[in-house]
């Protein structure tokens, strides 16, 4: 899932790096860059009960990604699965005989 341009993506990696990027490296580059955005944010709008806590929740994600270790011992990332192809082709006609259709009941008789 594409979160939007420049943004990290569900895979762990972000645009313009390699697939095999540590996802632990990329979550510290993206937290410490969220700690510059926040920065920018605390000049902005002064010290504010918001920005506190926003200093505060990267704080801790910070700290967090630095208290995580290594992974557990045997543990693998799933695998991407392949994608599957489903045809433009149309369906056989067959498949739709004597079904109602929703939101329209059957075809026998009338909505109210």
């Amino acid at each position: 899932m594409t979160l939007g341009s420049g943004h990290a993506t569900r895979t762990g990696t972000s645009p313009g790096l390699p697939n095999d990027a540590d996802p632990l490296v990329v979550a510290r580059r993206c937290a410490t860059a969220l700690d510059d955005a926040i920065e920018q944010v605390q000049v902005a709008y002064g010290d504010t009960l918001g920005v506190r806590r926003l200093r505060s929740d990267v704080d801790r994600l910070i700290e967090c990604l630095d208290q995580l270790g290594p992974p557990l011992p045997g543990h693998h990332p799933p695998q991407p699965q392949a994608l599957e192809t489903i045809s433009d082709e149309p369906y056989d006609e067959s498949l739709w005989v004597d079904v109602e259709h929703e939101g329209l009941g059957a075809p026998d008789r009338r909505a109210p």
